[in-house]
Parts: structure tokens; sequence; C-alpha cells
């Protein structure tokens, strides 16, 4: 019997064992999946039916009934998504593409990217407010023609909740293993045309990680008014900041025998992250046919970092600041009962600099204990020290045509024209390559000239959707997609040369699927599709050095299912599985030491795995008014650590147990177990082509966690 069938029977022999409460709460599954609201696709409400394309929506019910300490504790419950945990609140994401840092996902709040195109960070849902969030709305696959840059694997729009209709204030407080702390307070109010919620998040953990201590700090504030039937104005404040450790990967034996184990200690690694964004979203009804909405917003945000992947060949600190201007125009025109035009113009304006500095890591032993600079009074030992102004224009235009009374077609079309102004402040006398003692070698950092770098990428976009009968939906889109390269890509150059010259990632993605409603006890959505992907951006390290290029073709395919339903009054159950076949088509590169030339092309794409799954149960009993019982089941299969295909991770399976009694409508007792079985597992495997030594990601043991709500 293969690796996934006897996960998978495990998995069902456990769960029918056990009771929980499904991610989709009975509430949610008293009306058909077509009848859900889904807000990402036009910057609106729309139904779930009149949408071509495949998302899952994660209500404010079932957001705190999970109480995610992690994003992917509520993100995995998709299908076809899996979000790893690399310590703290730190991620990769994997939509329809391999587990990795590439900016191939576009993180959103109310619609508004969180982050500018060109400034993409894999971790970037750290700045989202993610246990306070009202809706999470994932996206799979290229977004619609009101999206550009990085809407390739997806979009995750995490939806601020509305204020309540009365004075209210709630409180969450939860404790747990390696000293979890938390603290959720929620206050909100309404006062005639005016109404607001604030809500705060204070989150303190040790982690079982050695040295690998996490702290955040969030505050959303939501201000809603509301003139008459005609103008609505939404303004939004959001910050964070976050306090993070590095924690290292480990070799076999250190993960077999000591998974709390962590080379980095003291400062080595270190993250700290200062995320503030501020919009106002005004909308007015013309009239009856007309929404002209406007949202200008302003983003400002730092990071101080030693990256800890670089300690170990290229050790520095670095600090990144953006400030973003921007506006997001659209104006929706009912042209008769069967025509309606979407017509906008995104603007947006950030500049940015950056500073690095060369550092030398002190060593015990295989532990990093900290760094000293560089510098003295004489020399500078800065590495980079550049200022980066993007500014981009996309119009876009989006027509949806009622062919018939069971056929919607739409289509769309984007522009966008990316304009980026680099200026090197360091001077021509400064030395690219710094002696490091740590490595007994020089390090190279190309600089780049004074220049300025364009983009221009046309978005096409198609989709039908076709009701066979009340209750049942199929679909089709076809849709391109793209990612420009980041704007530290560009000018942070390493010792790669012209990566000035990089070219945008350029996906094509056709999608079909089928959603609705066969009963009461069964409510399923099902999407096959199949992306090529042109120019990707890869990075491979060449003995001492690491190289960034454009390489080749991939092939990403793959059926996604969501099921689920309500067995009985008492039973509820949830299903998602996704299984992929992704591929590298035409894909070679040089690297290794000595240099050689790898092709990979027909091999299976590194960190890919083929199945991802995650089932639950749900038990609330109706003899215990209140009470609700969970088990949850994630599965990950197996993968390939690198583009070779010469060795594997075996992949993990996952339970993990939720329970919760509401003892009246202000107050409810909860708690949780991860990782119910102890089972020994990495969130993220991996190996560089040319080393045989395979680095794994230990993730959490059993942590058990308790907390209470109480609302005044």
């Amino acid at each position: 019997m293969s690796k996934d069938k006897r996960a998978l029977s495990v998995g069902i022999a456990a769960l029918a064992l056990l009771a929980v409460n499904t991610s989709t709460l009975a509430q949610e599954l008293t009306r058909s999946n077509l009848e859900t609201v889904v807000v990402t696709a036009t910057r609106e409400a729309r139904t779930a039916q009149e949408l071509p394309e495949s998302v899952q929506v994660f209500d404010q019910e079932t957001i705190d009934a999970v109480s995610p300490s992690h994003p992917s504790e509520i993100l995995n419950r998709a299908a076809g998504v899996h979000v790893n945990n690399l310590g703290g609140e730190g991620h990769m994401t994997s939509i329809r593409q391999p587990i990795s840092t590439r900016g191939v996902y576009l993180y959103l709040e109310d619609g508004i990217p969180i982050r500018p195109t060109g400034f993409f960070n894999h971790n970037s849902l750290y700045e989202v407010n993610v246990p306070q969030s009202g809706v999470i709305e994932v996206t799979k696959g290229p977004g619609s023609a009101l999206y550009g840059s990085d809407a390739i694997g997806g979009l995750i729009n995490s939806l601020t909740r509305t204020p309540p209709e009365k004075t209210q204030v709630k409180l969450n407080l939860e404790a747990g293993s390696d000293q979890w702390q938390r603290g959720l307070l929620s206050f909100g109010t309404r006062q005639g045309a005016h109404s607001a919620v604030v809500n705060f998040n204070t989150t303190r953990n040790d982690s079982f990680r050695e040295d690998g201590d996490y702290a955040r700090d969030s505050l959303t504030a939501r201000w809603d008014y509301q003139s008459g039937d005609r103008l609505q104005v939404k303004t939004l404040l959001s910050y964070t900041n976050v306090d993070q450790s590095g924690v290292s990967s480990l070799e076999y034996s250190d993960y077999k025998n000591n998974t709390d184990r962590n080379r980095f200690h003291g400062d080595t690694a270190f993250r700290d992250v200062n995320a503030m964004r501020l919009s106002s979203e005004f909308s007015w009804q013309l009239n009856d046919q007309q929404l002209l909405t406007l949202t200008p917003y302003y983003r400002d945000n730092t990071t101080s970092m030693s990256p800890s992947w670089m300690v170990t060949y290229d050790p520095n600190v670095r600090e990144s600041q953006f400030q973003s201007y921007g506006l997001l125009s659209k104006y929706r025109v009912k042209g008769s009962d069967s025509v309606q035009w979407i017509v906008g113009i995104d603007l947006d304006y950030t500049p940015s600099q950056y500073q690095e500095e060369a550092v030398n890591y002190s060593l015990e032993g295989d532990v990093y204990t900290g760094f000293t600079s560089l510098k003295d009074n004489v020399t500078t030992f800065d590495n980079y020290n550049f200022d980066a102004e993007q500014t981009s224009v996309s119009p876009y235009v989006h027509l949806e045509i009622d062919l018939s009374d069971r056929l919607l077609a739409s289509f769309g079309v984007r522009y966008d024209h990316f304009i980026i102004d680099y200026h090197d402040n360091l001077s021509a006398s400064i030395s690219e390559r710094v002696f490091v003692p740590q490595l007994g070698r020089p390090v190279t950092h190309n600089r780049a000239e004074d220049q300025t770098v364009r983009f221009s990428e046309w978005s096409p976009k198609l989709g039908l959707v076709y009701q066979f009968s009340e209750d049942h939906v199929a679909y089709f889109n076809a849709r391109h997609g793209f990612s420009i390269p980041s704007v530290g890509t560009l000018f942070r150059s390493g010792s790669t040369r012209n990566t000035d010259e990089l070219e945008p990632i350029s996906a094509d993605s056709l999608e079909l699927g089928v959603k609705g409603e066969a009963a009461s006890w069964l409510r399923y959505e099902i999407a096959v599709y199949q992306m090529n992907i042109e120019d990707d951006i890869i990075s491979v390290v060449n003995g001492f050095e690491r190289n960034v290029f454009n390489a080749g073709e991939t092939q990403h395919r793959g059926i996604e299912i969501s099921l689920n339903g309500k067995l009985t009054h008492e039973w509820l159950y949830a299903v998602a599985f996704s299984k992929t076949d992704q591929k590298y088509d035409s894909f070679s590169y040089t690297c290794c030491f000595p240099s050689q030339n790898i092709d990979v092309s027909g091999n299976d794409i590194g960190k890919a795995p083929e199945t991802i799954a995650n089932v639950s149960l749900a038990y609330a009993p109706s003899a215990i008014e209140g009470l609700r019982l969970e088990i949850e089941w994630e599965h990950l299969s197996e993968y390939y650590t690198d583009e070779t295909n010469t060795a594997e991770y075996d992949g993990h399976d996952l339970m993990n147990l939720r329970a919760s009694y509401r003892v009246n409508s202000e107050l409810e007792f909860y708690g949780r177990v991860q990782n119910l079985t102890d089972e020994l597992y990495s969130t993220y495997t991996s190996n560089q082509v040319g080393d045989d030594d395979i680095s794994y990601r230990p993730g959490a043991p059993r942590s058990v966690y308790v907390g209470v709500r109480y609302t005044f």
C-alpha cells in the first residue's frame, strides 16, 4: 500500500472514531455554497455563483472557532492551499505552486495589497491581524482584471470586522505551550450614521526551539460612515509590530534527536517589522445603475533584520523602508439588464530606501551567538545603500454580459506600467568585495549604476459561468498573470551580474470547475486547472555564491475538491483535497563547484507535494447545548527536496483536536491540541543541488492551548 493510501486509511479510521467541529459551522451550512458572498473578485459583494473562479471563504465564526495561532491553521483548510510554519508567524505559501519564497501571491487587506508590487515578502501575512479578521477569502489561480502583478498562484484577502450594531467589548485571553500568551481585545460602537470597531492583538511566545522567541502587537481600527442612501465611507488603520528571533534548519541527526536545537542564538537572524497602513474607501451610489468607488491609501513599512539564509555565505544586517501613496478607483455601471461594466485605474507611488552592512558572526562550535560590525573610523563596510522610487499606473476594464438566462460571460484586460528610478548612494570608490573573517574569504556585492527600469504588461482575462440548475453551476476561466522582479532582486545583486535585466515571471492559466449543493449533506466545489509559467526567477547557490536569473518553463496542473455538509443536525464534515502534477518543461542552469550545467527538464518540481488534504468531522450534541468538539486531519504528501529529484521528504500527517463550550451568550471556554499524536515532522525540507546534506525545519511537537472569551 502506498504512503498516500496508508495515510488516507489512518485519517478515515481516526475520523470515524472521533467527533469534531468542522471549519464550516452549522450556521454557514444552512445556505448553499452558491449564496456565499465573495468580495475579492470585483471589490464588492457578489455571490459565488456569479464568479468564474475557485474561492474559499472563512467567516468570522469559523476564524473564532479555529482561533489560529499561525495563519496556516486557518488557510490550510482550503483545498489546494498549504502554508507552512517557519517559526513565529513566518511562513512560505503553496497555492498551485511549490512551497517557496517566490512573489507569486497577492496578500490583501480589505482589497488593498498590504505591500506594493516589487516589495513582496513571503512572510508578510504576519503584517495582517489574522485572528481578528472578519472574513478571509482565498482565490486560487490568477486574479481578475482588477489585480495585477503577483496574483499568479492566488490571492489571500483579509476583510476587517464590521462594527457591531450596539456598543460591545470583547475580551479573549489565551495561554498555552512554550509560554504562549495572547490577548485579543475588541471595542465597537454605533452612533447614528457613524460606527467604529477597534481591535488589539498582543502575542508572546518562547517557541519550542532554543532562543526562538516571538512577539507581536497589532491594532486594527475601522470607522464607517453612511450619509443617506448614496454615500458610504470606510476608513481603516492597521498597525503591526513583529519582533522575531530566527530559527535554523537542522541536519538529520539533530532533526531526529534534538528538535528543539537552534543554531541561531542572540541577535543572529533577528527580524523587527513595523507596518502601518491607512486607507479610506469612498463609495458613491450615483444612481441605480452607477457606483463610483475611490480608495486613497498610505503605507509605511520598516523592516530591520539579519537574513537567516545568508548567515553562512554572506552575513549582513539590513534595513529596508518604503512609504506608499496610492489610489484604487472603480466605476461600475449597469448598461442594461444584461450588461455591466467595471472600469478603473490604480495608481501607486512608492519611494523606498535600502541599506545593508557586512557583519562578522561569532561562533561557539556550530552555534552562531551574535554579530559585530566590520566598520571602523576609516572604512565603511556598507554592501548596499540605495533609493528606489517606484511608480505604477494600471488602468483596467471588466465587462460582464448575460448571454442567456443561464450563461454569464466576463471579459477583462489590465495594463500595468511600472517605472523604477534607482540611485546608488555609495561612492564608486567603495569596494564591491568585503573580506569577512568568519568566512575567511571576501564576499562580492555587485552594484548597479544609477538607472531607470520599466516594465509593461497586458493581462487579458476571460470567464464563463453556466447555471445548469438552481443549485449547480459550471465555470471556465482563461487568465494571464505575471510578477515583476522585486526591487531587492533587481538591485541587491550579490554575486550575480546584470540582475537589473531580469524579466517578469509570466503565467497562463486555464481552469474548469463545478460548484453547488446536491443535498444538505453535500455541498461541493471541484476545479481542474493547468498553468504554464515562463521566465521563472530562481536563486541558485554556486559554490560560495548565490546567483539569480530567469530560467525555463514549468507546468502546473491539478484538481482541487472541496466538500462539506450536514450529515445530521448534530454531525457535520468538511473535506479539502488537491492532487497536483508540477514539472519542469524546459529548465536548465549553471551551478555548483566546480561549475556544471544542470538540466532538469522533465523532472518534478522540487518542494511540490503531489497531494494535500484537510479533513474534519463535527459533533455538536443537542443534549449538551453550547458544546462543540473537533478533530482535524492534515495531510502533506512526499516531495522532492531539490530540482534533481534524487532525495525526498516523506511527507506527514497531523491530527488536531479542538473543543469549546459556550456557557451563555457572553461567556465561552475553549481549548485545542495541535499535533495531537506528537508527530515528528518537518515544515520545510530542502537541499542545494550538488549538496547531499538535507536541511529540515522541525514542526512543533504536541502543543496545548486554552482560552476564554467574554463579551461585555
